[in-house]
Formats: structure tokens, sequence, C-alpha cells
């Protein structure tokens, strides 16, 4: 069966805000000029907003640029932060609030909102849609066309392919999505992405991209302790008892509900650690169970988040399109937010994109893009915050801590030398044998829960009978490597169930399994495996988590 082949001016890989606003950003400056132009915007996910997760305390600055009357639109910003609290969890049941004059000035909050990203990715939908987007969810891109050197566009994924790889009944081709100039929005670790970066050597003279896990829980909790607006994040246990870096967040947002979640950096080295039981523990500490107690969970989802900031940002143009936001790395660690700089990174790319194409270029590289970037305030921020993931990962939160309030609110400015972090995250773990084991405790089904009923209040689903999309290249390699050395840390890093390790029905040893159908879409272990041997591809379309006001 042939491909179908459809040409655009304009196409976009991914429905997240900086897919999102710059789909918008192309449309106003094409109506503003009276061009004709057509752009194209596909999503994996089955509707917008499905596979979006974040914390979500935002800052309107970008939103700010691209719509100025959003308020007027309906924008879903509702919550205005109120109060900004900061806890050193110094065990499992004491806690030392940080006075105001220590916090770095990053982590004030004034002028921003609590939000679901993902109600803020649907209500742009709405808005490119009303510009003249076609907007596409529930396809996603499986491959990049490439030829001569340039990037042309992407195929979608075949639909109707049994696990075995045979056709279907309901076998439907992908299809050819082909443009002048294709920019990848696909989010943290982007399958696309990360081979871009790899076959154009984006990232040569860079810092290895480092990453976060970041889980999440929504709970509905009780009236009388609801705090609309009020920001609590902590640092210190139960991380750094494995000498692990991270910490937590709660937003109380409106409609009596409160986000909770942890960031746990994938730098860790002991290979018994688990993201999501450190997640769990974290709910049993005094400080997070007297807003959390008599609540009821809702949602529960799960993502990586690229974090390395300006040092791992690799270039960002190449022939025939760019890539932009959390796929390159524009998250700005020091102040938790990657959604604002998102927004920014698309508006920019667009606009590269409309000059060139006014220009009548397609599929040159826009080497102007650069000197845009540059002579922003995403430049700025971000240049200006570059110590702060390396001092976090190499000293510790304390003392990483100490040097971004120095910089922050006593120099006011960054230090005149730059820390680095050259060890990628996959190449921390220590042997098994020589770490400290940990016992976790079991659920109580009240605050705390295991990954399978964490995993269906994601609303996660895949068709089962399709090939699995987590390709092994060697599947030796989790029994025989990882196994004797590391205990298969993917039993413990992958925040959904997806990795077991057990006995074969033969009993003659174990065997590794991947229940695919589990799979949230976090990329951890494309991320964390210490053999670089796990890689995440896109499955079947609409396929993954359903997040509702995530």
């Amino acid at each position: 069966m042939e491909r179908e082949s459809m040409e655009f001016d304009v196409l976009i890989v991914g429905g997240g805000p900086a897919g999102l606003s710059a789909a918008c950003r192309v449309m106003q400056m094409a109506e503003k000029s009276g061009e004709e132009l057509s752009v194209c915007l596909v999503e994996k996910g089955s509707e917008i907003g499905a596979h979006i997760i974040a914390g979500t305390v935002f800052e309107p600055t970008a939103l700010n640029e691209l719509f100025p009357d959003w308020k007027d639109r309906g924008a879903p910003l509702h919550t205005p932060v109120t109060r900004d609290d900061i806890f050193v969890l110094r065990n499992e049941s004491t806690a030392t609030r940080v006075p105001q004059a220590f916090v770095p000035k990053s982590m004030h909050n004034d002028g921003n909102y609590i939000i679901s990203l993902g109600n803020l990715c649907r209500w742009l939908a709405e808005q490119a849609e009303e510009l003249g987007v076609e907007v596409y969810p529930g396809f996603p891109a499986a491959e990049t066309i490439i030829e001569d050197g340039q990037v042309k566009g992407i195929i979608t994924g075949d639909m109707g392919v049994a696990r075995d790889g045979a056709e279907k009944d309901s076998y439907m081709p992908g299809m050819e999505l082909r443009a002048k100039y294709t920019l990848f929005t696909e989010g943290s670790r982007g399958h696309l992405g990360k081979a871009l970066i790899r076959d154009f050597k984006l990232d040569e003279g860079k810092d290895p991209q480092h990453y976060g896990l970041g889980i999440k829980e929504l709970w509905d909790i009780d009236p009388a302790k609801h705090e609309p607006g009020l920001v609590v994040h902590t640092t210190g246990w139960p991380l750094k008892e494995t000498g692990s870096t991270g910490g937590s967040f709660l937003y109380h947002l409106e409609n009596g509900q409160v986000y909770v979640g942890l960031i746990a950096d994938l730098s860790y080295s002991n290979p018994h650690m688990s993201p999501f039981e450190e997640f769990q523990r974290l709910k049993l500490h005094p400080e997070i169970t007297r807003h959390l107690e008599g609540g009821k969970r809702v949602s529960y989802g799960a993502r990586a988040l690229s974090k390395g900031g300006y040092n791992s940002l690799p270039k960002m143009s190449f022939a025939g399109g760019l890539l932009l936001g959390c796929d390159a790395g524009t998250l700005n660690s020091s102040k938790i937010k990657g959604s604002h700089t998102a927004m920014k990174s698309g508006i920019l790319g667009a606009e590269a994109v409309f000059e060139a194409l006014k220009d009548g270029k397609a599929g040159e590289e826009i080497t102007s893009f650069e000197n845009r970037f540059k002579g922003s305030w995403l430049y700025k921020e971000l240049f200006a915050e570059r110590n702060f993931s390396p001092a976090m990962h190499r000293f510790g939160n304390v003392i990483g801590g100490g040097i971004a309030f120095l910089e922050q609110n006593i120099l006011r400015r960054s230090l005149p030398f730059t820390f680095h972090d050259t060890v990628p995250d996959h190449a921390t773990l220590k042997p098994a044998a020589s770490a400290r084991k940990i016992e976790y405790p079991k659920p109580d089904n009240k605050l705390t829960f295991d990954r399978l009923t964490s995993v269906f209040v994601s609303n996660t689903n895949h068709e089962e009978d399709q090939p699995v999309h987590l390709k092994l290249k060697d599947p030796a390699i989790p029994i025989q490597e990882n196994l004797p050395k590391y205990d298969e840390p993917a039993q413990r890093y992958c925040p959904a169930g997806v990795y077991e390790v057990v006995e074969k029905d033969d009993g003659s040893g174990k065997r590794f399994q991947i229940n695919a159908q589990n799979c949230v879409h976090c990329k951890t272990c494309d991320i964390k495996d210490p053999a670089q041997n796990i890689e995440w591809v896109t499955p079947e379309g609409g396929g993954g988590p359903n997040y509702p006001n995530m």
C-alpha cells in the first residue's frame, strides 16, 4: 500500500507549549503581512493535552507576548500565586522553613499562576485552529524524512500492525507529511529530536544533557485545608538518604485541588533507588501529609524533564528545521519552570521560519535563528542560571543552593566562570553490591499506592496487539549485564511497572519482561539504562496516558 503524501509550508511535531506557540505565532505573522501559509501540527496523544504533564507554576511572560489579550480570550489561568513556602525536610518527621531572605530570587513566584499546562495547551490549540492551523492529534511522528542532507518532513506511524509485525485487517500505512520547514517540539528526550542531535552533530562541544524524572499526582483535598495560590517546595529528605538530588512541590490550584510531586535527578548513583517509591514515601512526611490527609487521589503521571540548561543546549538549527522547547532543553531549572521558556523558543522559531519563507527559502538552514535566540530574554535567562544544575549535581542541594543564592541575591549576576557536569546520567550508577539497599514501606492505599494502581488513574491505554515500542538493541543485556551488576535498575526507575525480572516458565532462570501497555511515555528508560540498550520509539497513535487537568 503506497503512502499518501501531504505538503505544507511549516510542519510542527508535538502539541506542547513550544509547538503550539510556534503555530500561533507563524500564523499571526502571516495574517499581519497578508501571506497565505499552510501550517500543520501533529501530536501523538489522543487529544491535545493528553500527554502534557508539568508542575505547574506558570510565568506568563511569553503568553503576554503571544496573546496580550489572553484574559479576554479566556486562557485558563485562574489561580495567582499568593504565598511561597520552602522547607528543608531534615528526616521523615522534621522540617525547617527557609526564611524568605535566604530564598534565591528565581524561586519567588509573584505574578505567576498555578495552572494545568494540559488545559493551557488545549486552549492554545483552539487559538491555533482559529488562526488556520491544521491540528492532528493521534498522529505520532515515527520517522524523519531526510533527503540530500535536509529534513523534508516526517512519516506518521503505521496503524493496525500486529505484535509480530503482520498487517491486521485495520492496517493503514503512515502518511508522509512534507514541509519547507519542520519544527521539532516533542518535549524532553524527543524520539526524533534525539536522532537529529546525533545525525546532525548538534551537541558537539556541549555538556551532555541532564534529566530529572518528575512524578506527579492530582488530589481533591479537604476544603478546610485548601488555600488557593499556596506554593510549597521542599528539598532534603527522602532523596538525601541515597545521596540523590531533586526536590518536591505541592501547589494549591482552584476547585479544592492540589498538585503534589517529586523531581528526582536522573544523575542518581544508587541502583536500588526507586523515584516512584521515594515519591510515595515523601507523602508520609507530616509537612505533606497535612495537606493530603482526608483527600482523594484523582490522577497520576510521570515525565522526564531536560534540566542541563544552557551548558547542554544543542545547536537548534539544521537544514530543513529547528529543534525547540524541551526537545532542545530550554527549561530553566533554577526556576523549576520550562513552560514560558518553551513558549518563547517556539515564538522565536516561528519568527525565524516566517522570515526564511518570506525570503523564498525552503530547506536551507535558518542560520539567523541563533542571533535571534541570542538577542532574546530567553538566552539571557538561561545564560544567567548556567551554573545552577551543575552546582547542584556536583555539590548537592545545600551548597548548590548557596551558590544560586550568592549569584541571584547578592552578586545579582552569575559568577565569572562556568561549572560543568560532563558525566551523562546513564553513567552514574554504582554496582548494586556496593550501594546501600533500601526497604520501602508497603502502600497504605490512602496516601501511598503501588505502580499499577497509579497507572490505572493515569488513564493509560495501548492497543495490546501492536509491536512493543520499547526496543532492546541487545535482548541479552538486561539479564547478562544489568542484572548481575546493577540488579537491573529498570524495574525500579520506571514509574509505571513496565519492566520486570521474572522466573522463566520452565524454571531455568530469569527473563526480562516488558509490559509496554503500562508505559506513560516518560522516557526515563531511554535516558537512564546504564547500557543505553533501551530505545523508546512511538507506539500506535492515541496510545499512552490521557491526563485530565495535569
